[in-house]
């Protein structure tokens, strides 16, 4: 399907006046004509346009590329506030050939030069727009891939809860592998809404302090009685030293000096036999071992029972299950320990070993150790406040750049890659500006040397003269050079000319503008042209010239999208507009491009309860359905009976309109006589063998169907008031169509039928 090409305003979103809040915009090509009665807002475009509000150019082009021109009332007070000091039009001398030469073929380094600055701007903006693809992509799956982590550690994301500030955030800290439970335990203090400190578990300082009490010695000494009286020798006999020493000590102070066994008077001095018959040593030694089981004790109490208070309220990541265990474990220790020393105190000539009680404590301590750096790592949490949150926050974004590693290193690496091509291009249309730059000023320097005024003032004043205003002239101004002055014959400045009269003269300079410049050094190519309503208050002879002018810069401007069968030189007006509320100005300007779909654009502009609305002005192509075609808003009533002709399907209407449209092409605008008409199509053509069937064989219906068209055109001259009436089932639309086109080609017109019927 053919397709509009754009040229350098790519699009146009207006926003002001009656466009207000209503979204239009337009897409225009290189030359685009908009009607639309006067207050439906055509001005509003031609000033969007001179203002660059809501206007897109076109990749790797600005406003500051083009010269804008607008042609409006605007423009006419401007310019015309004075008619004593109108600025001169500077235009290339063309007699300065060589120069020119020069000119040409700079501006042709300069074509070649802004056409690779926009290539490169667009391979710039291509990989820019790669760039923030992958960038986006990179977000979106750092994101997606930490929705875990993100919902579980929601505290430290504030501020973070798009994909770019969380992955931006990311960027920011070195990658670093936390442990996951660590740092969960950090979180839960540092963001819990119920923190707060917790009392440490008691610590042991020694963990050998059992195992190392003073006297432990004795309980590898065989404590023996080695006194050598009757009464000692008696109970060594009977080996019963320790039960006469257990019974005496727990008896004697009872006894009312008998015996507890036979309920004798124990005699006299029965308590120093008692004291003789154990030795001293003996004596010494087993208070020792009861000494030593008394401290042992009181040692075990003093380590035990700070180790059995538990806190409590208990830090709810500690589980105390391994630590109760291991007191029970420490409790049976120490108590076997007891007992085995308990035996020695009956027994005293049996050696005893004890358990080590270290390898329990020391267990205890690393799990005592462990229950209390959690509770002291909580109470600085807890004590440090919202510096921990930080840390806490911090951790989270290094902990989440390690996690994405993998997906970091890789964006990283695409986009230097893409960083390096934008270098590269960044270069390249820093070398194209330079270039242009350098263009720039050798051409200023040559139109410097080849421009002047005087030529367009005496191409203004000729026009003037051909249009029929010959009452006024542009003349220089004495003593200032380049500058116009409005003059009548007499010498008088003309300060009171018509309204159409300033319209002209205005649009003559306005024409001379858009081919030279105001300054003898500013540019003299690249501009953007927009007309808006210029024959207002114009007459006939006026409003022929500035069509034909319009038509001129068309081409010019049409040169840039289809430079073959050029009718002007030149490609200067990149772009134009034409507004317009006057259907026959409309007409003239534009009957010519109706065919040109791809790079010309017709729209109708309306106004409806005070806002406006822009149609472009197409439809489908009824000869090739697959493509579109312009529509002229603007027809006059041949061109519509055209349009009708298409469409007609049925033979009477279609032979009616074939009349119409015959009479007025051949007899109104062409002058022919309806006799000359048959003269030429039918004898002549007869004789041509224009009627004749595929056999190669004469076809009267064809000649009778042509003759009938031709008397029912001239029907009053021949007294066929009434008409001619036709039995539609005799005519055959097809073959009407054919004898009408025949018609056109016998009065060597077919290029008309050609044109009304949009065949290229």
């Amino acid at each position: 399907m053919n397709s509009k090409i754009s040229s350098e305003i790519t699009r146009i979103d207006l926003q002001e006046a009656s466009y207000k809040d209503t979204g239009c915009h337009i897409e225009p090509t290189f030359v685009n004509f908009f009607f639309g009665n006067n207050g439906t807002g055509k001005s509003t475009i031609a000033k969007a346009i001179l203002s660059g509000v809501g206007v897109t150019y076109a990749s790797g082009r600005t406003a500051a590329n083009y010269l804008p021109l607008v042609y409006n009332q605007d423009f006419i007070d401007a310019n015309f506030r004075s008619y004593r000091n109108m600025k001169g039009v500077f235009t290339l001398n063309a007699k300065n050939v060589k120069a020119q030469r020069q000119i040409d073929e700079k501006n042709e380094e300069r074509i070649a030069a802004r056409r690779a600055l926009t290539t490169a701007t667009e391979k710039q903006m291509e990989r820019v727009a790669t760039q923030e693809k992958l960038k986006k992509a990179f977000y979106k799956e750092c994101w997606d891939r930490e929705k875990a982590f993100r919902e579980e550690f929601a505290k430290t994301q504030s501020g973070k809860g798009k994909s770019e500030p969380f992955t931006r955030e990311i960027l920011k800290h070195i990658p670093k592998q936390i442990d996951l439970e660590e740092f969960r335990r950090l979180y839960d203090s540092a963001f819990s809404e119920t923190a707060k400190r917790y009392q440490r578990f008691s610590t042991i300082a020694d963990t050998a302090i059992m195992d190392t009490i003073a006297g432990s010695d004795i309980l590898t000494v065989a404590i023996v009685n080695s006194a050598d009286t009757e009464l000692a020798g008696f109970l060594r006999n009977i080996g019963a030293t320790e039960w006469m020493r257990q019974g005496h000590d727990l008896y004697a102070h009872n006894a009312n000096g008998k015996c507890p066994y036979c309920g004798r008077n124990l005699s006299e001095d029965f308590e120093q036999i008692v004291i003789d018959s154990f030795d001293t040593r003996y004596q010494t030694n087993l208070q020792k071992l009861i000494d030593f089981l008394e401290v042992y004790r009181k040692t075990a109490n003093t380590l035990f029972i700070p180790l059995q208070n538990i806190p409590k309220d208990v830090y709810p990541q500690i589980d105390v299950k391994p630590y109760t265990e291991k007191l029970e474990v420490l409790k049976a220790a120490i108590q076997e320990n007891i007992e085995k020393i308990k035996i020695k105190t009956e027994n005293p000539a049996l050696p005893v070993i004890l358990s080590d009680i270290a390898p329990i404590l020391e267990e205890l301590v690393f799990i005592i150790n462990r229950f209390n750096a959690l509770i002291e790592a909580n109470n600085a949490i807890v004590d440090a406040g919202p510096k921990k949150r930080t840390e806490c926050t911090e951790q989270a974004f290094s902990l989440l750049a390690f996690r994405l590693r993998d997906v970091i290193v890789a964006y990283q690496q695409s986009d230097a890659q893409i960083e390096a091509e934008l270098a590269t291009l960044n270069s390249e249309i820093e070398a194209q500006k330079k270039s242009l730059e350098g263009i720039e000023r050798t051409l200023k320097s040559l139109r410097g040397q080849t421009v002047e005024t005087e030529t367009a003032k005496e191409s203004i004043n000729t026009m003037l003269r051909d249009s029929g205003l010959q009452g006024f002239s542009l003349q220089p101004k004495a003593g200032v050079d380049h500058v116009y002055e409005v003059r009548r014959p007499d010498g008088s400045i003309a300060d009171n000319l018509s309204e159409g009269e300033k319209n002209f003269i205005a649009f003559l300079y306005f024409y001379h503008l858009v081919y030279g410049s105001d300054s003898a050094e500013d540019e003299t190519r690249d501009k953007i042209v927009v007309i808006d309503d210029p024959v207002s208050s114009m007459d006939s002879g006026s409003l022929f010239i500035v069509s034909t002018l319009v038509r001129q810069m068309i081409e010019i401007c049409r040169n840039n999208a289809d430079n073959r069968n050029r009718i002007v030189d030149g490609n200067f007006i990149k772009q134009i507009f034409i507004l317009t509320h006057n259907a026959y100005f409309h007409r003239e300007i534009t009957y010519g491009y109706i065919s040109k779909y791809e790079y010309v654009s017709y729209y109708l502009i309306r106004k409806l309860d005070s806002k406006s609305t822009i149609k472009l002005c197409d439809d489908v192509n009824p000869n090739i359905p697959t493509e579109r075609m312009n529509v002229n808003p603007v027809k006059n009533s041949y061109a519509a009976l055209w349009d009708e002709y298409k469409e007609i399907q049925s033979a009477v209407p279609l032979m009616n309109v074939i009349r119409r449209i015959l009479e007025y092409y051949f007899l109104q605008l062409c002058g022919y006589e309806g006799t000359s008409l048959r003269q030429v199509v039918l004898v002549r053509g007869k004789a041509e063998g224009k009627f004749k069937d595929m056999d190669g064989n004469d076809d009267e219906e064809k000649f009778q169907l042509a003759s009938s068209m031709l008397a029912y055109i001239n029907a009053s001259s021949i007294g066929m008031n009434e008409g001619i009436d036709y039995v539609e089932e005799c005519l055959d639309a097809t073959e009407c169509r054919n004898i009408f086109e025949m018609i056109f080609e016998s009065m060597n017109q077919k290029q008309h039928y050609d044109m009304m019927m949009g065949i290229h």
